[in-house]
Formats: structure tokens, sequence, C-alpha cells
């Protein structure tokens, strides 16, 4: 029953520490697409331009400044110098055009810094990429779509330099102009909230996100999944990170997700489905780790199914995925002794108890060769137990001897056995009812004999 209790809690430490891994993985994977191509912003922008239209069409507070056709050429130039991966030749003509006797409109100079942000985010430049983006913001007569798309990269820019608390005022920021806010985007800021420990809210906007993906038919990401889960787990709400699970698993049918299914049925206190949900990971050939197997193993035994339990064992020590140490092969016995395989279990106890510093599973060994009606082996035992040291009860171990010795009719090594188990209170009255008992059967022996 002890060791039951505490492969219970060793299980529920291993599955919490699953969860609690989980979601800084999702969190890391902050932005995906980072920046639209420079090119396709360029063209889309001049092309409105030229019309005095504005870049985003829905959007007509205001017209948008010409483009100079020598300042469309140039920053073709320069898209074509980038291209052909001369980005010191790109940077130089960009300069010009800021530096030129001309000054550049603001609709002109938010192409310039635009792609300048575009170049300096390929060089890994971050710092001068978010002054690139900050600078077209400030730009009054500035595209409204360049500037709105601008807030949106000098947001996401602050999250790849963990800058998290500019990242989630400037994402805020842009969800005020913006008409068609996106799921990424309120994933983005949910996940910058999470990193500023605000899971309130970022539960609030990454489930926003998922519901978007759902109402358009749309399975939503692995990541999201994991935040959402980590977030109700930090709510102790143990049931809808049950659910979330049962989603990941029709999605994205992975071990880690079967093992941290089972972790939460252990946190609801329903053995029984967190067995089914350990077992069915087991059957599909995912449980391929020691302490994975070990755990499985206990779960039968604490779902009282030992027999399977020893199945597990026996497997994974002949496949050599569980190392055949004293502890694991006193597991394997106790599992086989517990299904009634008394002939399985006793070669494994045997060298569980070989193997061990202690002579503690000698004694276990003891009572084990005793029920099974094997006194000698049992005698044997108990002397290499009590030889060897360190066993928990001396006095129990002396009672199985001399029951032993008894049985083999070796009646003065049992007086004597018994004789040193009583000299423990715990074990006196009973090492007194054998002794007496054992005179009384001499007598009547005797008896028989003389009539």
């Amino acid at each position: 029953m002890i060791m039951n209790v505490l492969s219970l809690i060793s299980i529920k430490r291993w599955s919490r520490a699953l969860l609690l891994g989980a979601p800084l993985l999702a969190a890391q994977a902050v932005v995906p697409g980072l920046l639209h191509t420079y090119v396709d912003q360029l063209q889309v922008g001049i092309a409105f331009a030229q019309d005095g239209e504005s870049a985003e069409p829905e959007r007509k507070t205001k017209r948008t400044q010409a483009m100079n056709n020598k300042v469309y050429e140039q920053l073709q130039a320069a898209q074509e110098a980038v291209e052909a991966k001369d980005v010191a030749g790109a940077l130089e003509i960009l300069n010009d055009l800021k530096n030129g006797r001309r000054k550049l409109n603001d609709a002109e100079m938010a192409n310039v810094l635009n792609m300048d942000a575009f170049i300096y985010y390929g060089k890994e430049d971050y710092p001068n990429a978010i002054k690139a983006y900050a600078s077209i913001i400030k730009l009054p007569e500035a595209p409204e779509g360049t500037v709105i798309q601008a807030r949106y990269s000098l947001a996401q820019l602050y999250f790849v330099t963990e800058d998290y608390k500019k990242g989630v005022e400037s994402l805020l920021d842009w969800f005020k102009v913006t008409d068609a806010p996106t799921a990424s985007a309120y994933m983005l800021l949910s996940q910058g909230q999470y990193q500023l420990k605000d899971y309130d809210q970022a539960l609030k906007n990454v489930e926003i996100a998922i519901n978007m993906y759902k109402e358009k038919g749309k399975v939503p990401k692995e990541n999201w999944y994991g935040l959402q889960r980590f977030l109700y787990y930090e709510k102790e709400n143990y049931r809808k990170v049950v659910e979330i699970l049962n989603e990941l698993l029709t999605h994205y049918p992975k071990k880690q997700y079967w093992l941290q299914l089972s972790g939460m049925y252990s946190e609801l206190k329903d053995e029984r489905q967190q067995l089914n949900a350990m077992e069915t990971a087991y059957v599909q050939g995912m449980l391929d780790q020691e302490k994975e197997l070990i755990n499985m193993a206990s779960l039968f035994l604490l779902n009282e199914v030992p027999y399977k339990a020893g199945k597990v064992l026996d497997k994974g020590i002949k496949e050599k995925v569980i190392e055949p140490t004293s502890k694991n092969l006193e597991l394997l016995g106790n599992s086989w002794r517990a299904a009634q395989e008394i002939k399985k279990a006793i070669p494994e106890m045997a060298k569980a108890a070989s193997k061990s510093d202690s002579g503690d599973l000698w004694a276990r060994l003891c009572n084990v060769y005793l029920d099974n009606d094997e006194f000698k082996q049992a005698v044997e035992s108990c002397d290499k137990a009590l030889q060897k040291g360190g066993v928990k009860r001396p006095d129990t171990a002396y009672l199985v001897k001399g029951m032993a010795h008894y049985n083999l009719k070796q009646y003065k090594s049992a007086q004597s056995a018994f004789e040193k188990a009583a000299k423990d209170k715990r074990s006196k009255e009973y090492a007194d009812q054998w002794m007496k008992y054992m005179k009384t059967e001499l007598e009547r022996q005797q008896s028989l004999e003389q009539s």
C-alpha cells in the first residue's frame, strides 16, 4: 500500500511537470510570418499613390500624397540591390534619397523608411528596424495603410527583442486603428500578456483567436491550444484542461498529450480515466522511456490490475528499456505476487534481493517462500536477510524462520528462532503462542507414539 501511494505521488509530480513545461514552448513561437515582403507593400503603396488614393481603399479619411517618378525609380534600384544581396548599395541609395536636395513628402519618406526597416530586419539589426517603423508612424501625411502596417510590424519587432511591455502597448495601438484584426494578432497579444503574467487578459485573447479560427471551420494552431491549456491549468480549472487536451488529441495526437490527460484525471481523482489515458498511449507504442513504463505499471497496480503491471515491467526489462535494478525487479516481483503468479514472482524477487544493499528484500522473499510451502528456501532466505543486515523488522524474520523450521520438523531450530523473535515486544505475544503450540503438539505426538 505504501509503495502504491508513493507511486501515485510520483505520477502526479511527473504529470504536473509535463504541463508546466509546455506553454513556455508555445509562447516562444511568437510571430509566424514576422514581416511581409517590402516588394508587395511597395507595389501596393505606389499604385495607390500614383492614383492619388489611399493604400487601404476602405479608409477614405485623407488623400495620399503622390510619389515622384524619380523617387520610385530609386526605390526600385534599391530593391534590385537587395535582391542582388548588395545590402550596402541599397542602404546608400536610401540614404541619398533621405538626404537629397529635394525634400521627400511623407508618402515617399514612408516608403523609404519601410525599405530601411525591411533591410535592417534582414540583417537582424532590430534596433534600427524598430527606429524606422517608429519614424513612419510619426509622419502625419503618410499613407494610412502603411502607417497601420508599420504599427503592427513595430509590435512584432518588440516581441522579437523580448520587450513584451512595448510590444503589447504597440499592438493595442494597432487594434485601435485597424478595421480587420486577425486571429493571429489576438494570439500575439495573448502571448505578450502571458509573458507579462497578465493571465486573465491572455486567456481572453487566446480564446478570441481560437474561436475566430473555429468559426471559419479552421483548426486552431497547436501552440494556441498549448497556451490556452496552460492558462486554465493556472486557474486550476482541470476539467477545462481535459476538454482542451481532448481537442488537441483529435487534431494533434501526440504522446505528451495522452500523458498530460492522464495527469489531469489524476488531479480530478478519476483513477480509472487516468489509467485509460495512459494505457491508450501504451497500446499505441508511445511509451518508450523507463519512467513512463514504470508509471504505467504503477497505475495498473493502483487500479488493482497487477497482471498487466507485471506484463509491462517484464516486457520493458526484456527489451532493455527498463533497467533491471533491485527496485525495478522488486516492483516486478510484487506485481506477479499480487497477480498470484508466485512462480514468476519468486525468481524476480530473488534477483532483486541479490542486488540490494539491504537484507530486507531477502526477508520479504522469505515470506513468499513460506506462503508457497517452500520451507527450506524460506529458511535460507531468512538466514541471508539476517546475515546481510538492514532488515527493518528482524523479529518478523525470526518468526517466519521459526515457522519454516517447524514445518520442516526442525523443532530445536524453530524454538531458537521463536525465542529471538520474542525479544521484541512487537512479536513477543505471537512468538509465545507459537512456542506454546509447538510444545503442546510435541507432547501430543509423544503421547501417540507411547500408545
